[in-house]
């Protein structure tokens, strides 16, 4: 095994160990210990084999550091959203760039299924990834429970 340059996300950290996974390629590293780190913490990173016996793998050096936020908001996806969502089949996944940086995802869902999918997203480990991804820091989840649309916005700060 070599050492690993990329991005990870930590997907468990207790205080003397820690879990991230390569946003990129998906494969999991365990940390032979926990350099401060926090789940969503997000890093631009390498990690490297640990010895002697390199079952385990430890932080060699850090880029950024950054912390996602995820956010379950009380507010209505935008108007824009739910244009965007107004000709879209139920599941449909509706991707569209932010104005700058960050993405805006709008999903079509039936009515009585919004508060499931909103609890989805915010537990889901790739919505992390995919914020990673995105250079965002900040995850909004926004919901329209009448008219089966949720809003998922990655924003940069």
């Amino acid at each position: 095994m070599t050492e690993t340059t990329g991005t990870f996300v930590v997907t468990h950290a207790e205080s003397d160990s820690a879990v991230v996974r390569d946003v990129e390629t998906a494969q999991v590293h365990t940390l032979a210990s926990n350099p401060g780190l926090e789940v969503h913490d997000v890093l631009e990173a390498t990690v490297a084999p640990d010895p002697p016996l390199e079952v385990t793998w430890q932080v060699v050096e850090v880029d950024d550091r950054r912390s996602i936020e995820l956010v379950d908001s009380d507010l209505e996806p935008t108007q824009h959203a739910k244009e965007l969502a107004a000709d879209a089949d139920i599941g449909e996944l509706i991707q569209e760039e932010r104005a700058g940086t960050g993405e805006i995802h709008v999903f079509r869902v039936p009515e009585e299924d919004v508060e499931a999918a909103a609890t989805d997203v915010l537990e889901d480990e790739e919505t992390v990834a995919r914020a990673a991804r995105l250079e965002a820091v900040r995850v909004e989840v926004r919901r329209d429970v009448g008219g089966g649309v949720l809003s998922v916005r990655y924003l940069p700060d």
